[in-house]
């Protein structure tokens, strides 16, 4: 077998590593760095922290309202109590419970603005948690997929591995540093195939002289890429 075969199919292996490699690298990340999930989870974490803000604010102004009620009422029970007889005192008390009234309103449209702010939070929150759940379910049934995808490449990778030990047998380790150098610097494409009077790397064209030099199985570098011509 001429060295330029061999290094050739070693190329050809080379690739499919490559590509299944490629493959579990891009399985790996969708698996653990879903960008869909962190932002749907980013989400719900937000709907989540609104939802006690305005369930803390609304504790809060009810707290307000019934204390508000029980000063009206203790007011009250003084005014009409018949324990303050002095007119004065009387006209007093009967400032501070319209004062105190007064202030209960605005309580109360702050009450009902909260309680509106926490059942659209409450919403809010039931949307990104459904949301969160249909995201789970369809990603399950994809992950799921993508795990048998995995395991499928997986164990066509040790194959491949197993392969490329055989292919290297017959192959010099100095044209073996040649391709593994030219690999590096090509692209992952060391060993060129001549179509049509022209390297397929690169498309330069190629004379008569290196064509045939390729063909008699002598080790050819093309002249524009410095890649390792094949010819079959």
């Amino acid at each position: 077998m001429s060295a330029s075969l061999g290094l050739y199919r070693l190329q050809q292996v080379d690739r499919q590593i490559d590509r299944t490699r490629s493959q579990l690298d891009t399985i790996r990340q969708t698996l653990e760095n879903d960008a869909e999930m962190r932002e749907c989870l980013k989400q719900v974490e937000t709907a989540k922290a609104a939802h006690h803000r305005a369930h803390h604010e609304l504790k809060s102004t009810e707290v307000e309202v019934e204390a508000q009620k029980i000063k009206i009422e203790q007011a009250e029970s003084s005014l009409y109590g018949g324990r303050v007889q002095n007119p004065k005192e009387l006209q007093d008390l009967q400032k501070d419970v319209a004062s105190l009234k007064k202030h209960l309103s605005t309580l109360e449209e702050r009450e009902l603005e909260a309680m509106l702010a926490a059942e659209t939070a409450d919403k809010n929150l039931q949307n990104a948690n459904t949301q969160l759940e249909l995201i789970q379910a369809r990603l399950g049934s994809e992950h799921k997929k993508l795990i048998a995808d995995q395991s499928t490449f997986v164990m066509e990778l040790e194959n491949l591995v197993e392969e490329r030990e055989a292919t290297l047998a017959p192959i010099d380790s100095s044209l073996l540093q040649i391709y593994e150098d030219l690999r590096q610097q090509r692209r992952g494409i060391a060993v060129a195939e001549i179509t049509d009077n022209a390297c397929a790397a690169c498309g330069g064209t190629l004379n008569s002289a290196i064509q045939q030099s390729a063909r008699s199985q002598k080790l050819v570098n093309c002249p524009t890429c410095g890649r390792i011509l094949y010819s079959n």
